[in-house]
């Protein structure tokens, strides 16, 4: 698989997560961070894209702890919260 079509495919997916809301913190996290991944970073955030929206929410507002296997620099930077656009 190209690269191109691995970023469509989180791209989709990071933006196409059935609310709003996921949609804005996901979606806009992938678009904030996707250019300066490699392939390593991009095969984790597909693996963080197969967990429940619920979940992903709680680990970028801090109200629950990532699983081992996601902690680290994305899940610190998804906490940062400064990715996403709010309407004003």
């Amino acid at each position: 698989m190209t690269i191109d079509v691995d970023i469509k495919r989180l791209q989709w997916r990071a933006h196409h997560r059935g609310t709003k809301e996921a949609d804005l913190l996901i979606g806009g996290f992938f678009d904030a961070h996707h250019a300066t991944w490699d392939a390593a970073q991009r095969a984790t955030f597909a693996q963080i894209l197969d967990e429940q929206d619920v979940d992903i929410m709680a680990w970028a507002l801090g109200t629950a702890a990532p699983p081992e296997r996601f902690a680290g620099p994305m899940i610190e930077d998804l906490r940062k919260l400064n990715y996403i656009r709010v309407a004003k």
